[in-house]
């Protein structure tokens, strides 16, 4: 690395992995640039050891720009990390120079950490429930527990703000042990005023590999008083693809439980097939991206079709999620999926909202508009893009 700089350069190890190099007399910022682009280069290439093996070395370089960046030395090193961790998020091997936006990209995180840390101890979540429809009525047969965040006298906080940090800071393990008790004792409610539904909570990847989830698990049904069948766990594929074997022994333990398992958002990670069959699970869910262009996108269309085909050859059950249209969901019913979720039939409801309209025939209304959707889409194709009418003949 400092054969690339010149004698009034300074190039200094902060700690780990993390160099810190300063350019001084710097005319222009394409200078700069030149150099970053030169430390990717000459890093890209592998090295060779003493034993013959071959590595390689990437790197992600932040830019901070005296006086245009900051006025102090601290400030330049804290704008430079910045740059680098957005180098690093769009794809490494690069370089970025700070802006003014990843300064108060950063302040606003900072700020949303140290409210998150006191959120919960406050009781400002809450959560909101999905409905699951079935395809064969169109009835409810469950919900999804969707954890919001509403501080007083704030807007409520969508949770794409705020679980990414809740990983990163480790507070996801009590707000996700706070939303399976809640969503459980909530599900047990409604049980007990007679309207019995599949619970589906959402496990994080921290929480799936930092404890013991069949233990959690257990102690919260005993003290929920939810029979086991009706808890369903939700995971993504890159949360049991991380550690496959270690998870293979959590999933056995939770099915042995009784409690029901999905792979949320499938066919957006890389979980093997070769593993798909040893994970004792129930269910797939077809990622929304898969639905929502599905009617007039062949590729989409053509994914979805694949894995409705490799549920029903596992015996797994099959739901699709996101459904907004009568025309997706037509074709789904034609593919053979068997459940749905999306805005269609419901967006996510708080308890009250949703306990408002459970006692109705909302139930039945949804199984009516369901019918006539599917009978309107499989007499006559007249309403669906040529391609799909294809495809439906064909099938």
């Amino acid at each position: 690395m400092r054969t690339r700089l010149r004698e009034e350069d300074t190039l200094a190890r902060l700690s780990g992995d993390e160099f810190l190099l300063v350019l001084e007399l710097v005319a222009q910022p394409e200078s700069v640039a030149t150099v970053a682009q030169s430390y990717v280069d000459m890093l890209n290439t592998s090295f060779t050891l003493p034993s013959g093996h071959k590595i390689f070395i990437g790197v992600s370089i932040g830019i901070s720009l005296f006086p245009d960046d900051a006025g102090t030395v601290t400030e330049l090193i804290q704008h430079a990390d910045l740059a680098m961790y957005q180098a690093k998020q769009e794809g490494r091997n690069t370089y970025r120079f700070h802006t003014e936006a990843l300064t108060v990209a950063a302040n606003e995180k900072l700020a949303l950490e140290t409210r998150l840390r006191h959120a919960l101890e406050r009781e400002e979540f809450v959560l909101h429930y999905q409905p699951l429809i079935d395809d064969r009525d169109g009835c409810i047969i469950g919900v999804e527990a969707l954890v919001r965040w509403q501080s007083p006298g704030q807007a409520l906080v969508p949770s794409c703000k705020f679980i990414p940090i809740a990983e990163d800071t480790g507070l996801i393990v009590p707000l996700g042990e706070w939303v399976l008790r809640t969503a459980c004792a909530k599900a047990r409610d409604w049980m007990d005023a007679g309207q019995p539904l599949l619970m589906a909570v959402n496990l994080s990847g921290r929480q799936f590999q930092s404890i013991d989830m069949i233990k959690l698990v257990r102690v919260v049904l005993q003290e929920t008083g939810l029979p086991v069948q009706y808890l369903e766990l939700e995971l993504t594929e890159s949360i049991v693809m991380e550690h496959a074997e270690k998870a293979i022994a959590t999933l056995d333990g939770l099915k042995a439980l009784g409690v029901s398992l999905a792979i949320d958002d499938f066919g957006t990670g890389y979980l093997s097939l070769a593993y798909l069959k040893r994970f004792p699970i129930n269910k797939l869910k077809i990622d929304q991206r898969f639905v929502s262009d599905f009617v007039d996108d062949a590729n989409d269309r053509q994914i979805a079709i694949t894995i409705i085909a490799m549920a029903r050859s596992l015996n797994l059950v099959v739901l699709a999620e996101g459904v907004e249209t009568q025309q997706q969901l037509a074709l789904l019913h034609l593919f053979g999926c068997d459940h749905y979720q999306g805005y269609l039939f419901n967006k996510p409801l708080p308890a009250d909202e949703l306990e408002r309209a459970l006692p109705t025939d909302i139930a039945r209304i949804q199984s009516k508009d369901h019918s006539r959707a599917v009978k309107r889409f499989t007499v006559s194709q007249a309403n669906l893009p040529q391609s799909s009418r294809s495809l439906s003949s064909f099938l």
